[in-house]
This record gives structure tokens, sequence and C-alpha cells, in this order.
């Protein structure tokens, strides 16, 4: 099995093994990095903007255990870091989420940083639960990534349905999207 995370049985293929582990708090370089990397990806935010997006990513990322690094991966194939960012069909703020799902999360206002990060992490925390039946995160393999993402773009039912990633080119290219950029965040090539 394709683990995400290094260790583990002997044998056991991983998907890089010079990562000691995808989610692993002291890994987390703080703050001014995720600053610093979110005003790379949108010139255009405050440094205010940019350091409270930064405190949300790294604190919600913490209490739902998923890993910041894919949480910002999400947040830039979404909106590219972009706070009024609305999408044809509806979604909306950083992590485009639908007004139902945002209202299902807590969220009251999808344009506001703090909770659409917040609504985003505990959705992509949900997708990840539901697609791996609740793996801890050194347990998820790359497969179980994919799911979530497509749960994530397009919904839990359309994967159950397809039984797998949704022949959808949009979901395919937004799973290939967030992987690699998650990937590159990582240093894994």
């Amino acid at each position: 099995e394709n683990t995400m995370q290094s260790g583990g049985a002997t044998g056991m293929r991983t998907m890089d093994s010079s990562i000691q582990g995808l989610y692993d708090q002291r890994q987390i370089s703080g703050k001014e990095a995720y600053k610093k990397a979110i005003k790379r990806f949108n010139s255009k935010l405050s440094d205010s903007q940019a350091e409270t997006m930064a405190r949300s990513i790294i604190g919600f990322s913490l209490r739902y255990k998923v890993d910041a690094r894919l949480v910002c991966a999400v947040i830039l194939a979404e909106s590219n870091f972009r706070i009024d960012a609305t999408s044809r069909a509806g979604a909306q703020g950083l992590g485009q989420l639908m007004p139902s799902t945002a209202a299902g999360l807590g969220v009251d206002n999808a344009y506001d940083p703090v909770q659409n990060i917040y609504g985003s992490v505990r959705y992509v925390k949900g997708m990840l639960d539901r697609m791996s039946g609740n793996k801890k995160w050194n347990e998820l393999t790359w497969y179980d990534l994919s799911l979530a993402l497509a749960a994530y773009n397009a919904g839990p039912g359309a994967v159950k349905k397809y039984g797998g990633v949704p022949p959808y080119r949009e979901t395919q290219n937004y799973v290939r999207k967030v992987t690699s950029i998650y990937k590159q965040l990582c240093g894994v090539k």
C-alpha cells in the first residue's frame, strides 16, 4: 500500500522515503513562512490579511489534524488566495465553499477569511475521514487523498456513485492540481 508517511512495515512502499511524516507539528515552520508564501500566492493581500490567513490555516489545521500545506494547496487551487472569489456555480471565498456547505459547517460569512478557512479545513477533514474510513493521517494513501479532494470538489455523492474519482474533467483536473501543489509544498517529486 502506498502510504502518505515514511516508515511502517518493512517493504511498504511509501510516497517518499525522505519525508518523515507529512503531518508533523515539529515540521510546521511557523506563521512567518506561511504569511510569506500566502503573499507570494496573492501579492495584493495586505500583511495583516496574510497574517490572519496564516494564523487561521495553522491553527485550524492543528485543531482538526490536517496538514496545513494541504489546506494551502486547496485554497491556492480554489481561489489563488482571493478573499472575494466567487465561482459561476456560486462557491464563495478562499476555499470556494458553496453556501449550503458553508452553512452546514457553521460559516455565516464565506467571504470572511477566518470563517472560510475554518469551514474549508473542517470540510477537508470531513472528506478525508469519510473517504478513508476515518484513517489516521499517517495511514492515509494518495488514493485516499484523491478521493477526499474529489469529494471536496464534486461532492461525496459523486465519488460514491462512481466508486472513485468521478469522470468529470473538472474534478479530475482539480485532484491532479491540488495533489501537485501539495507535493510541491511538501518537497515531494
